[in-house]
């Protein structure tokens, strides 16, 4: 299956087509590294859907279906470890619930989001991106930098919303995704270091980067991953995906030396980055050899492949689209969290 064949195929069982009302948290999400059961609608801030909170969501409704809707777009960066992941879940603490709860309250109405890649319990983001409908008359709110500044106060601790803006009608942080890249972090060395410790893999082992380099460039192009998924999430779904580069990097975090793996492409599937990252590790301990990962990615099976590596290590790194920018102002997070040795 080539990739505008996964597309069509996501766009039809996702959780819109573009163009079309969002409907967050139905389907599962192509740049996905966690899957969640979903929750009922966010209503405003006490929590309880009262007759004000049905008429107040009744009317949003009808305006968003009658087309008098915007379109907006907010970048954000969140530490993954108080969350169930991204995703919405009953009764568990999410990094969606959290900013549609906080939207919620901010403008008075329910809101839903959709974001670029929906990451799994403890993963981390440095430039996610969510999409979500208004009703046209909040568009000057949007604009105003106390909307940035009051979401930022009613999120958790562990989020920073660092820029929202109003964008095409109908652009889907999802669907509109061109390409996505997770960086995952490896401390090797005897001693941990608790400074670091929560962003990354401890491995105590020596690893052999140079076998770990070479056994990359077997995922680069278009593969079935099937052996990289989380088998469950595999049924009756499309597991074919294109990896445009994977790339080893020494980098220095804090003043110690680590290596960072750097996987881009199209679209990832739950625990696909996890499990390359894991695999490539049995290569650099030498447990095998580098033409080891052509086998596991024809065997398309999960059992072939290395363990899944710890959530803690993994960051939702960037994401690109064709005609959407956001400011960067937190450039130094860059250099804070891995620049090139």
């Amino acid at each position: 299956m080539n990739n505008n064949e996964n597309i069509s195929w996501e766009r039809a069982h996702g959780e819109r087509a573009h163009g079309e009302r969002v409907s967050a948290g139905n389907g599962y999400d192509a740049a996905c590294e966690r899957g969640g059961a979903c929750e009922s609608d966010v209503t405003c801030e006490s929590g309880v859907a009262g007759e004000k909170d049905v008429a107040c969501a009744a009317e949003n409704d009808s305006v968003l279906d009658a087309g008098r809707f915007i379109t907006c777009a907010a970048q954000l960066s969140y530490n993954g470890a108080p969350f169930h992941g991204f995703a919405r879940q009953p009764h568990q603490c999410s990094v969606q619930g959290n900013i549609e709860t906080a939207l919620a309250t901010l403008f008075r109405i329910p809101v839903q989001t959709v974001c670029a890649g929906r990451t799994d319990a403890g993963v981390h983001a440095r430039r996610q991106v969510i999409s979500f409908d208004m009703p046209t008359s909040f568009e000057e709110r949007i604009h105003s930098p106390r909307s940035l500044f009051a979401l930022n106060a009613l999120t958790h601790d562990a989020i920073a919303i660092h820029d929202i803006k109003v964008v095409e009608q109908g652009f889907s942080a999802r669907f509109d995704a061109i390409e996505r890249t997770y960086r995952y972090l490896i401390y090797n060395a005897v001693a941990p270091c608790v400074l670091i410790e929560p962003l990354c893999w401890h491995i105590t082992k020596p690893l052999d980067v140079s076998a770990m380099q070479q056994a990359a460039q077997f995922f680069i192009g278009e593969h079935d991953y099937k052996s990289f998924c989380h088998a469950p999430s595999a049924v009756e779904k499309p597991t074919c995906r294109f990896v445009r580069c994977v790339n080893i990097i020494p980098v220095e975090v804090w003043g110690y030396a680590c290596v960072a793996i750097e996987v881009v492409g199209n679209a990832f599937l739950h625990s696909m980055v996890r499990t390359m990252v894991g695999t490539l590790v049995h290569v650099g301990l030498g447990k095998r050899q580098p033409q080891w990962i052509e086998q596991v990615l024809h065997a398309r099976d999960r059992r072939a492949a290395g363990p899944c590596a710890p959530a803690c290590g993994l960051t939702f790194w960037d994401v690109s689209y064709p005609s959407v920018a956001f400011e960067q102002q937190q450039q130094q997070l860059g250099s804070a969290w891995g620049a090139r040795l």
